[in-house]
């Protein structure tokens, strides 16, 4: 059960805020996207005096959140038109759209990524085809450096899946020995996904980023932080 108080309530300088209340134990306070709206979740009998308190005591934090929130830039969304830029392997490449009533398909010339697709297609499907083209780049490059790297490692792949990550780069398994890797990789330098495969063979030898985890990568790929560098260089999703 909660329940939001009808009026909001502001301090001297305009910092309104708004009240939930619920069934918990201690006062919490959140500056929410994308207006930096301030909520504030509170036990029910907690006094309106007590709440006011409180958000005055965290002004400073709460206008750091809010400026940080309002200059924060808007996610860049692609939308898989003529002349967009994508990029292959770590390198900037020009989309091309080619509409013809032909089955659809991805070439790459030289700066350029050709996709044929049927007239009216949607953003959607032509999102689907360059994520099953980057999938099959991936399907190709993978299996070598999993054989680069078993020996060296001591350690066996039993099978390794290519997905659509929207939190992570990747992700093992250590007890089947299974490995995921996003999609997304293709887009990346081959230097990345190395990092990233030998990354989760590890963790077949080491299941937590712990210490122990962290000499196994020294050991074996020395340059990996600087690898993990160039791969978080934007928002990104972590490796799990």
């Amino acid at each position: 059960m909660k329940q939001l108080d009808l009026l909001a309530f502001a301090d001297p300088d305009d910092v309104a805020f708004e009240i939930v209340r619920k069934r918990v134990k201690y006062l919490r306070l959140t500056v929410r996207p994308p207006l930096g709206e301030v909520r504030i979740s509170a036990p029910m009998r907690t006094s309106a005096r007590r709440i006011h308190e409180f958000v005055t005591s965290q002004l400073e934090w709460i206008r750091r959140q809010q400026q940080r929130i309002r200059t924060r830039k808007p996610p860049f969304v692609l939308t898989y038109t003529d002349g967009e830029i994508h990029r292959v392997w770590g390198v900037e490449r020009r989309l091309e759209i080619v509409e013809r009533d032909a089955r659809p398909s991805v070439e790459l010339h030289d700066d350029i990524i050709r996709l044929t697709v049927r007239p009216a297609s949607s953003v959607a499907e032509r999102k689907q085809l360059l994520a099953r083209w980057y999938g099959t780049l991936l399907r190709e490059s993978i299996p070598p450096l999993i054989a680069k790297w078993e020996p060296i490692l001591e350690v066996s792949v039993a099978r390794f899946f290519i997905r659509d990550m929207k939190t992570r780069w990747g992700s093992c398994t250590p007890r089947s020995r299974r490995i995921r890797l996003s999609t997304d990789l293709a887009r990346k330098s081959p230097e990345c996904l190395e990092y990233v495969v030998v990354h989760e063979m590890v963790h077949i030898l080491e299941a937590s980023h712990n210490r122990r985890f962290v000499r196994l990568m020294d050991r074996f790929l020395p340059e990996w932080r600087l690898r993990k560098q160039e791969l978080n260089r934007r928002p990104t999703p972590p490796l799990g």
